[in-house]
């Protein structure tokens, strides 16, 4: 017998371990189901989540879900963990600790102090005990800021990362997306291009495009070409000018080596960038993007359910202080988050995860053309978003990425955001923006030309 079980109605439940009692507990997505790991029926989820709320945070501790011997992300989250961060709500179950967290008296600045304290198996657990408005509710109270050479996070700010994407690479198309992105005011957080290829020669042309541009145009912001951070490094080597550096990461290791990685490649990624000391207000240089479902589509996610993989990924990305973080939250498609009420509930949880981690989070609000899924959902998504105090969402022309094929927002979307919250740009994007509108002016003529 488990010692996780409970009386529902007339009913047993027991689960055998704490890695099964988090995958029942987790709200209905088709990936877990897809993983045989959901929950088989509503009463067995609710079940699931009163074993849970009963179960004390210092639990986690005994038990860690992929062995610390096996895996060096367990290690790195377990060995980085500060014990008198975790002190104040050190003798809470998950449950109270949910409580706790909404209670008005405590504080972004008492929950920036918690952050480095906590496992993100914690906080995977409580979010899988909150309603969608407990999630926004929370993380608006977290601001994490993070500077390079704009400053993002800050109280009343709305970011975005310009996407000026292109199916052949095309640098005279890429420029007319990265006019027509800063001519609406999209830029702020990162211009980001994901390229084609990991073509090194490709890679150097666009870094060297796009600072090109910044450096002619004053423009206070950072770049970034989305290439495998390999790749990223060889161009800094060669002498390209590298802002921040790129990498997808997941929440196991054996899903960070499918993707050609392992931790001593970041820290070394990350040293290089810092040595090159390109940023003006901060030192924050690396992005790192993310997703439900990427572990478990590498095969890779040790049967632990998507949406505590993904925040288990926070913990490996806290350990670089990046200067950006997104969940790409529905990128992977239905097979994983299956309709827009999957997404908005894995937007939500990947914010509120990542914010409690101590993350800069922003989201690529987006779905695959083969979901059940529209555009009022991503309206539903960044409306709610905003209100949780997201960072930055992305700036895509149209909203219709062309190279990824996917839809994702537009950089009417984010102006949208900032009219209603009444949101800002980055301060020094802004502040350049009103200075500048000569020098916008003079780009469009030269595209046209």
């Amino acid at each position: 017998m488990s010692r996780y079980r409970t009386t529902l109605g007339s009913r047993v439940y027991d689960f055998a371990d704490l890695k099964s009692l988090l995958a029942k507990a987790t709200p209905l997505r088709s990936g877990d189901q897809l993983a045989g790991i959901a929950a088989q029926t509503s009463e067995e989820r609710v079940a699931a989540q009163m074993v849970l709320a009963d179960l004390p945070l210092k639990e986690f501790f005994a038990e860690a879900l992929i062995p610390y011997e096996t895996d060096e992300i367990t290690r790195l989250i377990f060995d980085t963990l500060d014990a008198e961060a975790f002190s104040p709500i050190s003798s809470l179950t998950t449950g109270e600790f949910r409580d706790w967290l909404l209670d008005n008296n405590v504080t972004g600045e008492t929950l920036a102090r918690l952050a480095p304290g906590l496992l993100p198996e914690q906080v995977a657990a409580v979010s899988k005990l909150m309603r969608a408005q407990d999630l926004v509710k929370v993380a608006r109270k977290v601001h994490v800021v993070s500077r390079f050479r704009t400053t993002v996070g800050t109280p009343g700010c709305l970011s975005t990362r310009l996407q000026p994407n292109h199916s052949a690479d095309d640098p005279q198309a890429i420029t007319a997306s990265i006019i027509d992105g800063l001519m609406l005011g999209s830029g702020d957080a990162v211009i980001g291009i994901n390229p084609v290829s990991d073509n090194p020669e490709i890679i150097q042309t666009l870094l060297r495009l796009v600072n090109a541009i910044r450096e002619r145009y004053e423009i206070p912001t950072q770049s970034c070409v989305l290439a495998h951070v390999t790749t990223q490094m060889d161009a800094l080597t060669a002498g390209a000018p590298v802002d921040l550096v790129f990498q997808s990461i997941g929440g196991t290791e054996a899903t960070n080596t499918s993707f050609g990685i392992n931790l001593g490649i970041l820290k070394e990624a990350h040293q290089a960038a810092r040595e090159q000391k390109r940023g003006t207000v901060g030192e924050n240089v690396m992005y790192f993007e993310t997703g439900q479902g990427s572990a478990l589509s590498a095969n890779a996610h040790h049967g632990i359910d998507q949406q505590t993989c993904e925040a288990r990924a926070y913990g490996l990305a806290r350990h670089f202080q990046p200067m950006l973080v997104n969940s790409v939250v529905g990128f992977i498609g239905p097979e994983y988050l299956y309709d827009g009420k999957q997404i908005l509930r894995a937007a939500l949880e990947d914010h509120f995860c990542g914010k409690l981690l101590g993350l800069p989070m922003g989201c690529d609000v987006c779905y695959t053309n083969h979901a059940e899924a529209d555009d009022d959902d991503m309206d539903a998504i960044l409306t709610m978003l905003a209100a949780a105090g997201v960072n930055y969402i992305m700036g895509v022309p149209g909203a219709d990425d062309i190279m990824l094929s996917y839809q994702s927002s537009s950089f009417h979307d984010a102006l949208y955001l900032r009219s209603v919250f009444g949101l800002r740009p980055a301060p020094e994007f802004e502040a350049w923006f009103q200075q500048r509108r000569a020098a916008l002016h003079e780009m469009t003529a030269l595209l046209e030309a």
